[in-house]
C-alpha cells in the first residue's frame, strides 16, 4: 500500500464501519449514539440504505487502492462523496445548529475531500508522465 491509496484505504474503513453501524442495528445504535428512536419501518428502510450505499462506495475505494485502473474513479468518486456529504452538514448547521459528533464527521469529511483533491492533482500527473515516456 502506497501512500497515494492511503486516503482511498482509511475513507473506505471509515464508511464500511458507519455504514454497518448506521444499517446493521439501527434500533440500538440510532438511539445509543443520536437519542432518537428508530421505530417506523420507513426510517429502517432509510438506513439500511444508507448502510447499502456506504459499503458500496466503501468497497469501490478498496478496489481503488488494489488496481491502478479504478484509481482515479474511485479517487474523484471520494471526493464527490466527502465533498456533497460536507455541503449537507454545512447547510444543517445553518439551519438546524451544531452537533459536536457531526461537528467532528464534518472535520473527517473535509480532510479526505482535501485529501483526494490534493491526491488527484499530484498523481494523476505523475501517472500521465509515467504513462507517456
Amino acid at each position: 500500500m502506497n501512500r497515494k491509496n492511503l486516503h482511498l484505504l482509511l475513507s473506505s474503513i471509515i464508511v464500511v464501519l458507519a455504514g454497518l453501524a448506521y444499517g446493521g442495528y439501527p434500533t440500538g445504535f440510532i438511539p445509543y449514539f443520536f437519542g432518537f428512536e428508530v421505530e417506523a419501518l420507513g426510517l429502517k428502510q432509510i438506513l439500511r440504505a444508507v448502510m447499502g450505499i456506504y459499503l458500496g462506495v466503501g468497497i469501490f475505494w478498496l478496489i481503488g487502492c488494489y488496481k491502478k485502473t479504478y484509481w482515479k474513479a474511485a479517487t474523484l468518486s471520494n471526493i464527490l462523496f466527502m465533498g456533497g456529504i460536507s455541503l449537507g452538514r454545512i447547510v444543517s448547521m445553518l439551519f438546524d445548529g451544531v452537533s459536536i459528533q457531526f461537528t467532528i464527521a464534518l472535520l473527517l469529511e473535509l480532510l479526505f475531500f482535501v485529501w483526494g483533491c490534493f491526491n488527484l492533482k499530484v498523481y494523476q500527473y505523475s501517472l500521465y508522465i509515467l504513462n507517456n515516456r
